[in-house]
């Protein structure tokens, strides 16, 4: 089983989408083989993307929205939505935060994945703050309800358990072609 994770942050490498995806990690460990693409540094091959079996999205959130790597990459595969390439596989969705922000990014890039042709398992997806981060390092009621690093537990859980789900997919038709056309002629356009 091959698990790619796409960070989609500013950050790389270096941020706290990478600190987080490294806690991530050992929950696939000997249960599937796990590849990075880091989206700030390179755009991956449509080849790694068909051989993979799974997806973790992950992306900062800036100005309440996701990284621009993510957004790039969303705009340059749009050409693959509903495509062989996506449909019925399963993703995960994290999204780091400093305070505000994150759950409307989190909501909207799962509904973007879905309409692209993918899978959200239950409970496939979390926010994880600085705020949430610094409670649970100090005296913090154990019983409370917010996100933390224990669910990646769950997530890769149910994200391994998706995969073998294979169903007759369906699709609507999509326009495959080039997305970035023009398509408004400004001297048909009524007064």
């Amino acid at each position: 089983m091959k698990v790619l994770f796409l960070n989609g942050s500013v950050g790389g490498r270096r941020g706290n989408c990478a600190a987080l995806l490294d806690r991530l990690r050992p929950h696939f460990n000997q249960r599937a083989e796990v590849a990075d693409a880091v989206l700030a540094e390179a755009t991956p091959a449509v080849d790694q993307i068909a051989a993979s079996d799974a997806f973790v999205f992950v992306t900062g959130t800036y100005w309440d929205s996701w990284g621009s790597p993510l957004q790039k990459f969303l705009e340059d595969f749009t050409a693959y939505e509903t495509s062989e390439l996506w449909l019925g596989k399963p993703a995960a969705v994290l999204v780091t935060m400093h305070s505000v922000g994150g759950k409307g990014v989190l909501s909207r890039l799962q509904g973007v994945l879905t309409t692209w042709g993918l899978q959200i398992p239950p409970l496939g997806g979390m926010v994880y703050s600085a705020l949430a981060d610094q409670a649970l390092r100090g005296a913090f009621d154990g019983e409370s309800d917010c996100w933390r690093t224990e669910d990646l537990t769950v997530i890769a859980h149910n994200l391994l358990a998706a995969v073998p789900l294979r169903a007759a997919w369906q699709t609507w038709p999509v326009d495959h072609g080039d997305p970035r056309r023009r398509w408004l002629d400004a001297q048909n356009i009524p007064n």
